[in-house]
Parts: structure tokens; sequence; C-alpha cells
């Protein structure tokens, strides 16, 4: 038995993506503080993604390593982009001296954060971008008016369709929503159970990075690993499953640069979890 009714969501109400997305940051490198990793790879695992069924991509001007930088590497492998493909990107983050995005830019920095994005994408309009704020510390205790704003700005110029807020609270979002419409938001995890039943009820897209730990041992790995060995999937398989059933509004944007990591990923898809596997994983 499937608990997911639904494998799609019409982000901003015209855009139908497929639940299960695509997380570029691995692209160019393993972790931030990783080496560089083969563009001729990346640029492999793009094309694949996209020819088994991907059409929601999440990336952004910062993810790269070196030379090796995962909007270039999108737009050397899949420009022309399909008609139906979704590209999600994020300004807010500037590196700070160790290389982490720790830092955050000041609003009149935005419009040429945007405008980069454009250009290593090769598009005339982004069709989504998120605000993220916070650097590496959690959401909340900072207004984001006056950045959401510029963004605001530049969708009504047209150069970005949707916008979106990256590791904010409720009434950061709140203050985001009295500026512009909010058609996804992109937070850790789903632990924050007020926040995504808002985003539900709202019709909002609720879209987790480091959906499977981030190169960490999931908290409940446990539970996973006896769904896992019951069904005969992986781990993996069953936590992106996990989060799919979670909620019609969360989108999974799972990341790699491999061949065989992206397939494993994508398989997941086609996973149906039972009433048994739901509750096992709930404890």
């Amino acid at each position: 038995m499937s608990v997911m009714t639904t494998k799609t969501f019409p982000l901003g109400g015209d855009l139908t993506i497929n639940r299960l997305g695509f997380g570029a940051m691995r692209l160019a490198m393993g972790t931030f503080a990783g080496p560089p990793r083969s563009p001729e790879g990346g640029i492999a695992v793009l094309r694949h993604a996209v020819e088994l069924g991907v059409n929601h991509i999440d990336t952004a001007g910062f993810y790269g390593r070196g030379e090796v930088r995962a909007n270039e590497l999108i737009r050397t492998a899949l420009s022309p982009y399909p008609d139906d493909l979704v590209i999600a990107t994020k300004v807010g983050p500037l590196r700070g001296p160790n290389g982490m995005p720790s830092e955050q830019a000041t609003p009149d920095r935005l419009r040429g954060l945007v405008e980069a994005d454009l250009s290593s994408l090769g598009l005339d309009r982004l069709d989504l971008v998120y605000l993220r704020v916070g650097g590496m510390g959690g959401p909340g205790g900072e207004s984001i008016a006056e950045r959401f704003a510029v963004l605001a700005e530049l969708r009504a110029e047209g150069l970005i369709r949707h916008l979106g807020v990256s590791n904010v609270d409720a009434a950061q979002l709140a203050e985001a929503q009295e500026i512009a419409p909010v058609v996804a938001v992109q937070n850790q995890h789903t632990g924050d159970a007020g926040l995504l039943a808002e985003c539900e009820a709202a019709g909002i897209a609720f879209v987790p990075y480091f959906p499977l730990g981030g190169g960490k041992s999931p908290v409940d790995a446990e539970r996973l690993e006896k769904v896992a060995a019951r069904l005969g999937a992986t781990v993996a398989q069953v936590g992106i499953a996990a989060l799919l059933a979670s909620s019609p509004s969360v989108l999974a944007i799972p990341g790699t640069g491999t061949l065989d990591h992206l397939e494993e990923n994508l398989a997941a898809d086609a996973l149906s979890l039972s009433d048994e596997d739901l509750s096992d994983l709930r404890g």
C-alpha cells in the first residue's frame, strides 16, 4: 500500500514538478571542505537524472570547489533546457575565510548575486530563488524584510518567477509573505511540525536540505534499517520514501556526484510504505 497520493507538486500553482528532485551541492564536491569532483562526472549525473525523470534541480551560486561550479555544470549538461525543467537557486550566503558559506550578503549585494546566477545558468529568468538567511546557524532571531524586498523587486522586474525562503521560522515566513508570495520553504529538516503544517495549508512547498543527514547517520537509522531489511531496499531509499510520505507538500532533493548513488536515490520513487512501515519509522 502506497502512502503517497501524488508524486507531483504544483509549485507556485503554475509549475508541476516531481516531488523527488535533485540537489546539486554534491556535484562539484563531496563536502564543502572536500576536493573538487570531476566535471565530466557531474555532467553525466545531471544528464542521467533528467533521463530518469527529474524535473526539479536545486542549486546555488556558492556550490562549488575551485574551478568546478554546480551552475556551470548544469548549464553545460542541460542547456538548452527541457521545457518542464525547474531550476531553483538560493542567494544570501557568502563564503567566509574558511571557504564555508558562513557570512550573509547585505541587501545591496543581492541583485548582483541573482544576476550572477542568471549568467552562470544561462537563463533570462530564474524559476525559483530562495533567500537563504542565518549563516551557518539555525532559523529565527533576525528580520529578513529588507533583503526579501530586494528579491521581490527583482521578481517584479521579471528576473525571478517565484520566491522562497530558507532556514526560517514561522515569524520570518510571515514577514516575507507580507512583502511578496512565498511558494517554497527550504529548511534543514521537517522537525518543525507547526511550520510544515502551515506550509501544507497554504500550498507552500517544504523542501528539506540534507534530507538523508548530510553525510551523518540519520537520527532514526535503526528504524530505517529495520524497514529497509523488510522491504529489500536501502536505508537511503526508505529515508527518501518516508520523507515524501510525511506530507504532500514535502519535496525531496537528495544530491550525489555518482551515477550509482543517483539511481539508488531515484528508485525510492517506486517504493511503497505500508502502515506497519510507517508505524515502525515513527517508533
